[in-house]
């Protein structure tokens, strides 16, 4: 059994980061991912294979609260599901780390503010290569600084829908974007199968290409790829992760470490914290509060296809956003949400979504005359709201839905703005609205299943992500979270993982 320094279990948005931010320390590290490299091969952007077939997705059958299968929408694979997320990287507003009152509860404060992350969310847009402009967006931020890089531009369509949301007075923004620049070389990349997808061409600023790789070319840092970690066992006292056992196949592998991180996303990470239970730690490892797997998250997202006569000829669309009703307006006091631009809808994607087979020709027809907009509202922390093991060991997921008007309000101001610009015909005339709720096996916004804070009765995780419990354990992905606020958590997750990659290399 080899000894090493830190292990950090999982190479998605907490732990690619984490691993570029401990490589250069020199201390031993060992990577363990669960999955292995993407291959970069033509059903990269073959809609067929990334939604009809799943080519990329985990193949896992896990279970909802009335114990009904269901298939998630998850990735193993090194990148984590960065590689295929749509990159959209937005800081958490000021005010989200504030206590704040919903129409459907109230979202409690972060045991940290804002202006204690602020600096990590820098380097964090650095790391990612973000493209935006500040002073814009109507909620963002205090941030002194630019984005490391400018906007992305609109094509004409969604210039169009710009220029028009502005003239009806709203604050449309350039989305941030990790969209890496400088790969391009001689023939310029033209950004098109993205969110969703992933990128052969690594453009997308995803947590292998920026992190990973730099890592790796450490020496003191060392990746086992297709390694399932089974359990973390800790010392006679509990105190101390003692070994990670693991399996590669029917193969069965022991590491140990100074220093363990578990890295594996909210959902998984929950698990295998459950799966570690031990006589010190009976309901499961580091979970003397009984806060492990509860107060899972994920937002209530739905996608809205406003459909038109005119085509929408945008190849990339995602590099608009509107946050003009993130925390209410006139007709509605409470915190609403944000809208975005989505990666532009084809046949394919829409007939894996349909909930009875449709032909090819109607559906084609609508991705090209569809603009496409995603959007978000928070969900609320509710301890029923829980992730599981079933006695066979797999996945249940329990969860209960809140806060659903705030979404449903939104959707309204929607729609009502797009039948406002109906008044210029050639925007938007004769259009539909096709709306559709992401189910629960939609998990790229999952979080809050490990949550941080100063009191261990009702957090397992102190304000450096560390195990109140555990001393050389910590836990970096989304788990964390006490709240999720209302826009996308990965550039939240890449913060805190460079602010407890400085702390961890600080204590070591």
């Amino acid at each position: 059994m080899e000894q090493y320094d830190i292990i950090i279990i999982g190479t998605g948005a907490g732990g690619g980061t984490l691993a570029w931010q401990l490589a250069p320390t020199g201390k031993k590290i060992l990577i363990l991912e669960r999955g292995d490299y993407v291959p970069r091969e033509k059903e990269n952007w073959s809609s067929e294979a990334v939604f009809m077939d799943g080519r990329y997705t985990a193949k896992e059958s896990w279970y909802d609260k009335n114990d009904a299968v269901f298939h998630p929408g998850i990735h193993y694979c090194v990148g984590g599901n960065t590689k295929f997320y749509g990159a959209a990287l937005l800081r958490f507003r000021a005010e989200d780390f504030d206590e704040l009152k919903h129409e459907g509860g109230v979202s409690p404060a972060w045991p940290i503010s804002y202006a204690e992350l602020s600096p990590y969310y820098l380097k964090a847009e650095q790391l990612y290569c973000v493209n935006g402009e500040r002073g814009i967006d109507p909620t963002e931020p205090p941030e002194s600084q630019p984005f490391p890089l400018p906007p992305l531009a609109h094509e004409p369509s969604i210039q169009k829908l710009h220029d028009d949301l502005k003239a009806v007075g709203l604050r449309p923004f350039p989305l941030p974007m990790g969209v890496r620049q400088d790969v391009s070389g001689d023939t310029p990349v033209i950004l098109d199968r993205f969110d969703g997808y992933p990128d052969p061409t690594e453009t997308k600023a995803d947590a292998h290409v920026c992190c990973i790789r730099a890592a790796l070319k450490h020496p003191n840092v060392t990746m086992i790829t297709n390694c399932h970690v089974d359990r973390l066992e800790t010392d006679a006292t509990g105190k101390q992760v003692k070994t990670v056992h693991a399996t590669i196949g029917e193969e069965t592998l022991v590491f140990s470490a100074n220093i363990v991180a578990v890295c594996c996303g909210a959902i998984n990470s929950a698990a295998l914290l459950l799966r570690s239970a031990s006589e010190a730690h009976p309901k499961g490892l580091a979970n003397g509060s009984d806060v492990v797997g509860r107060h899972y998250m994920a937002h209530n997202n739905s996608v809205m296809m406003a459909f038109s006569t005119e085509k929408n000829t945008a190849r990339f669309g995602k590099t608009l956003g509107l946050n003009d009703f993130y925390f209410g307006d006139q007709d509605f006091a409470f915190p609403m949400g944000h809208i975005q631009m989505v990666g532009k809808s084809d046949e394919w994607n829409l007939k894996a979504e349909s909930p009875f087979p449709v032909p090819s020709f109607p559906l084609k027809y609508i991705a090209e005359h569809s603009l496409d907009f995603w959007l978000t509202s928070e969900d609320l922390p509710d301890p029923r709201n829980q992730v599981l093991l079933k006695e066979d060991g797999s996945i249940a997921i329990h969860y209960y839905p809140n806060n659903l008007k705030a979404h449903e309000q939104l959707q309204k101001k929607l729609k009502s703005i797009l039948e406002h610009l109906n008044l210029q015909p050639h925007i938007l005339p004769n259009h539909i609205y096709l709306s559709k709720q992401i189910p629960i096996a939609g998990t790229a916004h999952q979080a809050g299943t490990i949550r941080f804070g100063n009191d261990p009765q009702t957090s397992a995780l102190d304000t450096n992500c560390r195990a109140h419990e555990v001393d050389n354990l910590y836990v970096v992905d989304g788990s964390f979270f006490p709240s999720i606020a209302a826009v996308n958590p990965s550039l939240t997750i890449m913060a805190m993982a460079i602010r407890v990659g400085e702390h961890i290399a600080q204590s070591i």
